[in-house]
């Protein structure tokens, strides 16, 4: 995007904060990886169609919450950064069927486990384990103690590279195990979800939302940057439990490290690089690979350029 194409969005009266050279590192859990060539930081969401009509169709785009779930290579990323955290932030009961929770792709998840519970629904409660948003929790099916988000959920706003709002249902879409992919071949990113919940008993949501969370922080290394679990669960067994079986708790590449307390956690222990993390994601995979026989699958995504 040139200057003449920064001057015509400055016409179209948008509300955001657009910047240029965006740090990566400010932007995820791990705490580092290059800078962004651009980054928009929307208003709301009728700032942020108005936006996307913007962009060139032939330029990259990426949505990112809270960046829980993704490493960014320490060369940047070419192309324009969508930043929904800011933005898409709205919570509450849908205004045409109280049993519906409308929740927009910038919510940070554990805030809809703790909403569900005020309002006397249950099965939320796992959100409150999930570090992220609730657009990344749609994007990779995320999901913890048994539960995974897709099954709470009714329906999908998405906008496209156009700029206009679609509702999706699950029939648009192939849900797996941390794996969702559509079944149209337009461009869109998810903005916002309906979730049906069973009524049930707040207290007791709200007893398990405290539960989760005490496991969580007895369990997890919440005290080093991390971006959660590295790898999927194989079919009937434990990434974390493989990869400690191979002795790869504790090793290290630069500043990153396999944790210490959750063997399928890789931490930034000492200003890693994102080339350090990646270099030891690779080491851990090619290592179960040879030791166990078992390829692992990674659950964070890696974009971006090499340095």
């Amino acid at each position: 995007m040139n200057m003449a194409e920064i001057d015509q969005i400055a016409t179209y009266g948008l509300g955001g904060d657009f910047r240029l050279r965006e740090p990566m590192r400010r932007h995820t859990s791990w705490r580092t990886g290059g800078v962004a060539d651009r980054g928009y930081f929307a208003k709301d969401l009728a700032d942020l169609t108005r936006f996307i009509r913007t962009i060139p169709r032939d330029e990259p785009v990426y949505f990112v919450g809270l960046g829980s779930n993704l490493l960014v290579r320490d060369g940047g990323l070419r192309g324009t950064v969508v930043f929904t955290h800011w933005a898409l932030r709205q919570l509450a009961l849908d205004a045409a069927d109280c049993a519906l929770i409308y929740a927009q792709a910038g919510v940070a998840s554990p805030k809809v486990a703790r909403f569900s519970a005020v309002h006397e629904f249950e099965g939320a409660e796992f959100l409150a384990g999930i570090p992220g948003t609730v657009g990344g929790a749609l994007a990779m099916n995320a999901g913890c103690y048994g539960s995974e988000a897709w099954e709470i959920v009714e329906r999908v706003l998405t906008v496209g590279r156009d700029g206009e709002l679609r509702t999706r249902t699950r029939e648009d879409f192939d849900i797996g195990y941390r794996m969702v992919q559509p079944r149209f071949a337009t461009e869109e990113w998810f903005v916002a979800a309906w979730l049906r919940l069973p009524v049930g008993d707040g207290q007791r949501s709200r007893a398990r939302i405290k539960e989760f969370l005490h496991r969580r922080i007895a369990s997890q290394p919440l005290e080093m940057p991390n971006a959660g679990s590295v790898f999927r669960n194989p079919p009937g067994d434990y990434a974390a439990r493989l990869i400690e079986a191979c002795g790869l708790k504790g090793r290290r590449i630069g500043g990153a490290m396999v944790s210490p307390k959750h063997a399928n956690f890789i931490v930034n222990a000492n200003r890693a690089s994102a080339a350090d993390l990646e270099a030891l994601i690779e080491e851990v995979r090619e290592t179960v690979r040879t030791r166990k026989g078992v390829m692992l699958v990674r659950e964070v995504r890696i974009i971006g350029e090499r340095a």
